[in-house]
């Protein structure tokens, strides 16, 4: 994490590490632009690991069948021999021009980053958790409240709560009895869960085991003891109501995509997306591309080809932007050797 004083200077920086964003990388890489990575999720793969980790991708050039783990884990291995730096659960928050043509581009973590070129590959927008609407809970934020299991702290010995009733809830839940809490609650608004065959059925011999308490219910109200969460008051489905102890809370509810803060960077939109000059995918702002489904342009086709095109044409402009006057030749990687160094192949 860097601050203000001390901005980490890069060539670029791609906002979004979704299919489209990695693949920018390795266009950027093709032009000897190193980049910075960044995206609100906590590993690379956006939307494509967010929503369809395991489903199967059929319209993957050279790829008959793919599934978005897949998919990521081979962008990831392209990328590798230009060593960009992910920086993950960081959402860009404001975006300002520097007299010397530059950006200066800060995170909601602190992060700041100096920038000659930006690539907002944003997708549909920022994927964030969603939460619930309780004000009080918004303190405990990273210290006792979590929306991925990733991100979660140890629970040995606490009380846990997982409100939710997806398949990520369901296996959080499970995951946890190997750290030894005092208890695992699932607590999800509806009676059924929406899990895997496999899963359900362990998680059905843990509650028929007394390792995990399954309520249908509503979280209501938190309880705080000494500045800390100690307790949840929930509804129940027949209007009862109970107080659980809690020492963690997983809200598991999936995520929901975003523009946020994008919206106020002052470039030109259409609906909500960013409009480009089809020949290298400029905003009207030097130095900033948009690549993917965040931008629109006539006959626009939301699809990780199209994305692909996009973040080629983008990294020639921008290879053109940074050293102009200089000619960016074509070059193909069969044969050029200046490509097969920098792929070290």
């Amino acid at each position: 994490m860097s601050s203000n004083s001390s901005p980490l200077q890069t060539d670029a920086l791609v906002i979004g590490a979704g299919p489209v964003g990695l693949f920018q990388v390795f266009e950027l890489g093709l032009q000897e632009i190193h980049a910075h990575v960044v995206d609100v999720l906590p590993e690379a793969g956006g939307q494509c690991m967010a929503l369809y980790a395991d489903k199967p991708i059929y319209d993957i050039p050279g790829l008959p069948a793919s599934t978005g783990r897949d998919l990521t884990q081979r962008l990831l291995q392209q990328v590798s021999p230009f060593k960009p730096a992910f920086h993950f659960q960081q959402q860009v928050a404001s975006l300002q021009s520097q007299a010397d043509g530059r950006w200066l581009i800060s995170t909601n973590q602190g992060t700041v980053f100096l920038a000659k070129t930006v690539f907002i590959a944003a997708g549909v927008g920022a994927f964030v958790p969603k939460t619930l609407p309780l004000p009080q809970l918004q303190a405990f934020e990273g210290s006792q409240l979590f929306h991925t299991l990733a991100s979660a702290t140890s629970v040995t010995g606490q009380h846990l709560v997982v409100f939710g009733g997806d398949d990520d809830a369901v296996q959080s839940a499970l995951s946890a009895l190997a750290q030894s809490p005092a208890s695992v609650t699932l607590v999800h608004r509806r009676g059924t869960l929406d899990a895997e065959p496999d899963v359900l059925q362990a998680f059905e011999e843990a509650v028929a085991a007394q390792q995990i308490s399954f309520i249908t219910a509503q979280i209501s109200q938190a309880q705080v003891t000494q500045q800390r969460l100690s307790g949840l008051q929930i509804e129940k489905i027949d209007g009862s109501t109970d107080t659980l102890p809690c020492d963690q809370l997983w809200v598991m509810l999936g995520l929901s995509p975003q523009l946020g803060p994008l919206a106020n960077w002052g470039l030109a939109m259409s609906r909500k997306q960013l409009t480009v000059n089809t020949e290298d995918f400029s905003t009207h702002a030097a130095g900033i591309y948009a690549v993917g489904d965040i931008n629109t342009y006539p006959g626009k086709r939301k699809l990780i080809v199209s994305g692909f095109h996009e973040a080629t044409l983008a990294a020639f402009g921008a290879a053109a932007y940074l050293r102009p006057g200089q000619k960016v030749a074509l070059e193909y990687t069969t044969a050029s050797p200046r490509l097969h160094r920098l792929l070290g192949v």
